[in-house]
């Protein structure tokens, strides 16, 4: 069995992969600074469920600090998985700097930290954001990634950029993923799987940004994570898509919701936000190629595990903010 390191591992799409790797056997060193960019409750309740497992360390430290990199000195690592970071579109524009720390100057401490503990493949998340306004559909890994909309897709850009300088310079085998609008149980709350879900069954008024014809290729969370576990073999360098085979608009998924719910939604319309991006779908040819894989949940069937997960976690989750 391997060891591994994952960051931001009281993050959404971290929780899991340390979850999934400690079923298998794995051990894994976890970090993550609990910051309250959402409802620190969230990554509470993920960590308690982490801090219950065999096999599991977890530190509390910022990696945007560069006295993290010796909490690990004398660490042997099979790999690295850097999913700590600074999300949310709207968010980077009150507030770039945040971003930049975290996503840029954070993935820099975790290559030295891999370069240092030569940490087998370091994976970095990165984001369907990067590819700007108008993409090509659906959009494969050679679209052009150097217009980013807002702080938050700039800074991925740049992790990226840092994580090719690393693999050449040091021989790191290095993998980016580009993940596409992730969703599933006790997921991110600012994002808008979890907050329709909320504001639903609460029957609390439904804020959507513009008409509603805006749409996604959502990724549920467990396709999310047998892709990054996936990833985790020696490929030199890669950049690789991981994402759903549906693309459903924002007003069809408020639908969805209200047949699984058997609720109706209160839809309020607000301005739509020059930030988003007005589609995604990833081409996932390359994934399917290097990886073996491809997405198995369909928008249904992981609506309905939120939902299930919602209603068993109720008497807390329908007071997590949402907005």
């Amino acid at each position: 069995m391997s060891n591994y390191l994952v960051t931001g591992a009281a993050g959404f799409i971290g929780a899991r992969t340390t979850e999934i790797l400690l079923e298998q056997g794995h051990t894994v060193t976890g970090i993550d600074n609990l910051n309250d960019a959402y409802d620190p409750r969230m990554k509470e309740y993920r960590l308690a469920k982490l801090q219950s497992s065999r096999g599991f360390t977890f530190h509390r430290a910022d990696i945007s600090q560069k006295d993290v990199i010796s909490l690990f000195e004398g660490k042997k690592f099979d790999g690295l998985v850097n999913l700590a970071a600074r999300a949310g579109v709207r968010f980077s524009v009150e507030n770039p700097w945040a971003f930049v720390e975290s996503n840029v100057t954070g993935t820099l401490n975790m290559l030295e930290v891999c370069k240092q503990t030569g940490g087998g493949t370091f994976i970095v998340a990165s984001t369907s954001s990067i590819y700007g306004a108008n993409p090509p559909y659906p959009t494969p890994e050679s679209a052009s990634s150097s217009e980013p909309l807002q702080p938050y897709a700039a800074s991925k850009k740049g992790a990226e950029a840092m994580t090719h300088a690393y693999h050449h310079l040091y021989g790191i085998n290095t993998t980016i993923l580009r993940f596409f609008t992730v969703y599933g149980p006790a997921g991110r709350p600012d994002l808008a799987l979890f907050r329709f879900v909320q504001w639903i069954i609460e029957g609390r008024p439904v804020h959507i940004y513009g008409d509603g014809e805006q749409s996604r290729g959502f990724t549920y969370i467990d396709d999310i994570v047998r892709g990054i576990i996936a990833a985790l073999r020696p490929m030199g360098h890669e950049i690789i898509n991981l994402g759903g085979h549906e693309v459903i608009t924002i007003n069809a998924l408020v639908q969805l919701i209200e047949d699984l719910t058997g609720k109706k939604a209160n839809v309020i319309h607000e301005p739509p936000n020059p930030a988003d991006m007005f589609t995604n779908w990833a081409d996932v040819s390359k994934a399917r190629e290097l990886l073996d894989w491809s997405p198995e949940y369909d928008m249904r069937a992981g609506t309905q595990k939120l939902i299930e997960w919602y209603l068993a976690e109720r008497s807390w989750a329908n007071q997590v903010l949402t907005l």
